[in-house]
């Protein structure tokens, strides 16, 4: 039967309560709760259990490098910051390593069968989604401070149910760095 999944890197505590103090209050749009918060490297959607356990087995055989830091940056938005539909908080130190991260997450989900994301990979921590698109032009110009750090230690392949308020998010699996 197959599950919703998507692939990505969590959040410490730490680095939760750290952006949740620095976030200026009444995100636009319908916020994501904290817990919630999440890199996706990948998102795979309806998975197949042997597509899933050939993923995992990839991703586990890799050469995915030892854990590393990175520094949250500035907000930004997608498509742009006058018609955002998404407003996200980036990285600065360690973009590179999350950039080889996605790349992994990517090459497996190829090999399982899924088609190839059209999209380069930026890494983000989404905070809000926007619906309609309004401009957050002044949020993200206002530059607000997010010098917290967090070290990156694993990838986790995560199931993602629907329905019933927010979606939740459960680990499948959870495959360390630097082994």
């Amino acid at each position: 039967m197959a599950e919703r999944l998507f692939i990505g890197v969590p959040l410490s505590e730490d680095a939760r309560l750290s952006i949740a103090k620095s976030l200026p209050k009444n995100l636009p749009g319908k916020p994501l709760p904290a817990e919630n918060w999440h890199f996706t490297l990948r998102f795979l959607g309806a998975t197949e259990p042997e597509a899933r356990d050939q993923i995992i087995r990839q991703i586990d055989s890799a050469t995915c490098g030892a854990p590393f830091t990175i520094r949250f940056q500035s907000l930004g938005a997608f498509p742009q910051p006058r018609r955002a539909r998404i407003l996200w908080l980036g990285i600065d130190e360690g973009s590179e390593r999350m950039i080889q991260l996605a790349a992994i997450a990517e090459a497996a989900a190829r090999n399982a069968g899924f088609v190839a994301e059209t999209k380069p990979f930026k890494p983000h921590l989404t905070l809000s989604r926007i619906d309609p698109p309004v401009s957050v032009a002044a949020l993200v110009d206002s530059k607000p401070r997010f010098d917290s750090r967090m070290a990156v230690d694993s990838i986790v392949v995560y199931r993602s149910r629907l329905g019933g308020g927010p979606a939740r998010y459960e680990e499948v699996v959870r495959i360390p760095l630097g082994r």
